[in-house]
């Protein structure tokens, strides 16, 4: 017999307030300094990711349909093993399980196998005495199940409190705590639910909040006797071993089984990597969004689930791991996909490119697919034998096209669907191989069998990194006149740009759009959100030019910090990006300043004309432009590159530019168009990191070009380093009046609209470019790098349109240019003239 105190926090309905009670429940005990075990009932992956951060320990899925009635309590003692209590999550009301099945893989069903008493989460924000008549009725509808208190979510000591409190008792039901309403603890959801711990960067200091609130607020040591009530389980723990009827050999080689993860592949049952590791394998995690290559040695793949859709950009981008993998599994890697493994390897997502490793496209749909159905193989395939049965689940809201190749990996519901081989299965069906573990067996011996690829590709391969010995008086490679030796006028790409229209540039680093502009053209080729400024920012500025003193930006300055968490000392003002970038190049004597190409000029420009020779890392179109790393020099102390970055439009993982970071190193994250990405996903605004500045613009995302106004938010030192070189009042009374008018909470709600529309107006240039088949980069930001062929600038010029020309950024052509995002009608126009210009491509 084992002894194990638990219980099950389980609710009336969805959105009572289960996830928000749990997690602070396992948080607050493992605070008091228990041992807690996190478990989930059904096939849920978020919610357990928010317990493995609350626990730290892997959460884990009690799921009698997936893994079998038999193999419950096992599962919940191997999670469990070693833990002082376990606290188990319901799904969706107390008694709703599958339809049609009386309650089947519900949570009342759950508490029933694993003899545990449950704690009934009541959200009392509309309710009074009737909160009691509820959990009576829960109380009663089944023997089987103990109730053993209530929580009352939502709710805070008062009259109506009491009022429930005294309804609850009359039915024999303590209340075991009170939570009050606090909508800063809510998690965010998106269109397949919550949002996954591995995406919310505050997730650490989220499950804190939810800790100390529950400690607070709920009854700890009458929660205790809840779960110490539970009687003791006879059942032995689950053991991946026992479960495969074979172990592996000490003495035999293990072969490495590389499994997606990172921020779009979360979903993944840990028994799966412990049945894999069991079975004699290596299994090592890769991100795809960041990995270059799979990890060295890879003989075999599982790529589970998550939200591809969310990152298809950032996936397409990571070119040179697409190619890898593809190569992987025509070479014969065993390899299995579920869900979003499966949209990666199809050809596209949403018409972004993916691996094209299985004769499919992905698309969103409105229609979500839910289910959890039993599925047959339809043949022998590299996990199945035909005619099998194994238990799964769908939740999906995208579709392929075709939905089953030749050889399907299963039907469902009588129809077929997913692509399989000896080699490959792929399929939108989650299996928790717990419950099927000759999948993992057969899988693992495919496996051991494959001969091994995948390198650890080296940063020449990946990244062309060319060192440019220049001064302020030294030819630039490939250019064959020397930079002017600086006048003391304006070093910006904005404002001292030089005036060519269509011929040779004399100096490309001090290029600018607005000169591509002309009367009567359609302007392409300057970033500036072409919508009017709202009336709120206009009364701003037009009230700046009222006062006659001299400006104070300290205001502005306050609002800033504010907005960002930051304390002041962590914000400077400055007179636009421009000018931040000119004080770094001022602020200190740099041995080795790298620039990261291509991208906006201005910072090299600058410390160009500081007397600084600048090391370039080129990044390549052929690997999406995206960033390692390890391509740049150890010895830099000062590295700057954009995010998402002009003109390429890439948004490097926040994960990536952190990677730069380290000791005697000042790195500079130009954000100057992250406000145009919706949510701001890979920001470092909120980094509290030495050595790290983060330089932010409101020129282009407010339409005010004319108001130079930016500012620097990050390591204090640096600040104070760059403060101390700014020329006094440098920044005017109307752009102080524009920084404190934007870091509102109404500016940052418009602020995400913009955001929003510009994504929509993207998303149908982007169409646009791919049905004429022209190359480009997806994008994140307000403009999109696209590579029409040499002289489609000029001919696009001859008819009335701008775009603009791209080959001043160092490492780029002039086959391609830059396009400004614009509404669908110009857009069309625009796709209109590329057209007109095909046959010249």
């Amino acid at each position: 017999m084992v002894t194990l105190p638990r219980l099950v926090v389980a609710a009336p309905s969805t959105g009572s307030g289960k996830t928000t009670i749990a997690t602070g429940l396992m948080a607050a005990l493992r605070a008091s300094g228990m041992t807690v075990s996190g478990h989930k009932v059904g096939p849920d992956y978020i919610d357990p990711g928010y317990h493995a951060l609350a626990t730290g320990r892997p959460g884990r899925n009690l799921d009698p349909h997936l893994v079998g009635v038999e193999r419950v309590v096992p599962l919940l003692l191997h999670g469990a093993a070693g833990a002082d209590v376990a606290v188990v999550e319901g799904v969706m009301g107390l008694y709703d399980g599958r339809l049609g099945t009386d309650g089947f893989a519900s949570t009342s069903h759950v508490a029933a196998l694993t003899s545990s008493p449950v704690v009934l989460v009541l959200d009392v924000a509309r309710l009074s005495r009737s909160a009691a008549a509820i959990a009576a009725g829960m109380a009663a509808f089944d023997p089987s199940v103990r109730i053993g208190g209530v929580v009352l979510n939502r709710c805070s000591p008062g009259r109506n409190a009491d009022e429930i409190r005294r309804g609850l008792e009359q039915v024999g039901l303590p209340v075991l705590g009170m939570l009050p309403r606090d909508e800063s603890l809510a998690s965010p959801s998106r269109h397949l639910g919550l949002v996954p711990v591995a995406e919310r960067d505050e997730s650490v200091a989220l499950i804190e909040r939810l800790g100390e609130q529950v400690a607070a607020h709920l009854d700890l040591a009458a929660l205790l006797d809840v779960a110490r009530a539970a009687p003791d389980l006879g059942d032995v723990a689950w053991d991946p071993t026992r479960e495969l009827e074979t172990g592996s050999s000490p003495d035999r080689e293990r072969p490495v089984v590389a499994v997606a993860g990172g921020r779009a592949f979360t979903f993944r049952y840990p028994e799966t990597e412990e049945l894999l590791e069991a079975a004699g394998c290596d299994v090592r995690s890769f991100d795809p969004l960041t990995d270059p290559a799979l990890p060295e040695g890879t003989r075999g793949i599982y790529l589970g689930g998550g939200f591809p859709e969310m990152y298809a950009a950032e996936l397409a981008a990571n070119t040179s791991l697409l190619r890898d993998l593809r190569a992987a599994v025509e070479a014969g890697i065993p390899t299995v996909a579920e869900c979003a493994g499966l949209l990666y390897l199809a050809e596209s997502l949403d018409g972004v490119p993916m691996a094209g490793a299985i004769p499919a496209r992905a698309a969103m749909s409105e229609r979500l697919t839910l289910r959890y159905p039993v599925a047959t193989a339809v043949s022998d395939s590299l996990l199945t034998r035909a005619g099998e049965q194994v238990t799964g689940h769908e939740f999906h809201r995208t579709t392929t096209s075709p939905p089953a190749g030749t050889q399907a990996a299963w039907t469902v519901d009588e129809m077929p669907t997913g692509f399989s081989s000896d080699t490959v299965h792929a399929s939108y069906l989650h299996v928790h191989w717990a419950g099927h573990p000759h999948l993992a067996r057969r899988f693992a011996e495919s496996v051991g069998r494959a001969a091994p690829v995948g390198r650890a590709a080296s940063a020449s391969e990946r990244v062309e990194t060319n060192t440019v010995e220049s001064s302020a008086t030294a030819n630039r490679v490939g250019l064959d006149t020397p930079p002017p030796s600086g006048s003391g006028g304006s070093t910006s790409g904005e404002s001292g740009s030089t005036r060519g229209k269509d011929g040779t540039v004399g100096d490309p680093l001090r290029h600018h759009g607005d000169v591509e502009v002309g009367d009567g053209l359609l302007d392409f080729a300057v970033n500036v959100y072409p919508d009017p400024r709202p009336e709120w920012l206009d009364e701003a500025l037009r009230d700046s030019l009222a006062p006659t003193a001299y400006p104070d930006e300290e205001p502005a300055r306050a609002a800033l910090a504010k907005h960002h968490g930051r304390e002041r000392s962590e914000v400077l003002p400055t007179a636009g990006a421009a000018e931040a970038f000119t004080l770094v190049a001022r602020a200190r004597t740099w041995r080795k300043p790298v620039v990261v190409h291509p991208q906006f000029t201005e910072p090299h420009a600058a410390l160009e004309q500081a007397g600084h020779a600048v090391t370039e890392v080129r990044l390549r179109a052929e690997d999406g432009f995206t960033l390692d790393p390890a391509a740049v020099p150890a010895d830099a102390d000062l590295v700057v590159v954009g995010n998402p970055t002009n003109p390429t439009g890439v948004l490097h993982p926040a994960a990536t530019l952190r990677a730069l970071l380290r000791p005697g190193r000042l790195v500079v994250v130009d954000e100057a168009f992250m406000d145009a990405v919706p949510g701001e996903p890979e920001t470092l605004t909120g980094e509290h990191a030495e050595g790290l500045l983060v330089i932010r613009s409101l020129t282009k995302h407010w339409s005010i070009p004319g108001v130079r106004a930016g500012y620097v938010v990050g390591d204090a030192t640096a600040i104070s380093d760059l403060e101390a070189v700014r020329t006094p009042w440098s920044v005017s009374a109307t752009a102080a009046a524009a920084m404190l008018a934007c870091a509102t909470e109404r500016a940052s709600a418009e602020a995400r609209e913009r955001a929003e529309r510009i994504a929509v107006w993207r998303d149908h240039l982007e169409a646009g470019l791919r049905e004429q088949q022209i190359e480009y980069v997806p994008s994140t930001a307000s403009f999109v790098l696209a590579r029409p062929g040499a002289g489609v600038r000029e001919t696009l010029r001859e008819q009335g349109i701008a775009v603009r020309r791209a080959d001043t950024f160092p490492g780029l052509g002039p086959d391609w240019v830059r396009i400004a995002v614009r509404p669908e009608d110009p857009t069309d126009q625009l796709l209109a003239a590329l057209r007109r210009t095909g046959g010249d491509r």
